[in-house]
Parts: structure tokens; sequence; C-alpha cells
């Protein structure tokens, strides 16, 4: 699935205007909290953890207009806990932003 920088990109230029420095910082704090996310994925022990890590996940994408990014998130809720496949594809697409 391919990522589109475009979308938060606009998502933030529509939420703070033509702010370089703050887009720039509101990007960076997407990217670690979707990351953090993604790392508390690897640790889940259960069905429950990994529902809810991919929940969160889903509602970060959608706060940031990453549409594929929550597609994504929505697609990994259906994997097996600890699908390594998935997780890779996610980092991939975090890697992306």
């Amino acid at each position: 699935m391919a990522y589109d920088p475009g979308a938060i990109d606009a998502t933030l230029s529509a939420a703070v205007g033509d702010e370089p420095a703050l887009i720039a910082e509101l990007r960076h704090a997407f990217v670690d909290s979707a990351t953090r996310t993604v790392d508390s994925l690897t640790m889940a022990e259960d069905v429950d953890q990994w529902r809810i890590a991919t929940s969160r996940l889903k509602g970060l994408a959608a706060s940031f207009g990453a549409i594929r990014l929550m597609a994504m998130a929505a697609e990994t809720a259906k994997a097996p806990v600890g699908d390594a496949e998935m997780l890779k594809k996610l980092r991939r697409a975090i890697s992306r932003l």
C-alpha cells in the first residue's frame, strides 16, 4: 500500500496555516507517536492489546489525515497478534513520513 505524504501536510496546513516550523514540529510528533504505537504492537501479548494498539494507530492516523496508514492499521487489527509482516509494513510506511 503506497503512502501519500501530501495528505498530512494538507491536513496540518489546514489546521495551522502557513507555518512551516509548526507543521514540521507537528509532523515530528505524529511520527514519534505512530512509532511508539507500533512499538506497543510489537509488545502486545494478546488479541485485546493488539486491537487496542491498532485502534490507537488508526485514530492517530485519522487525526492527521493519513488515510492509507489508517487503512493499514485497520488491516493489522485483523491480522494475528505479532504478525511480523504487518509490523514491517507499518514501520516502512511510518519511515516514509
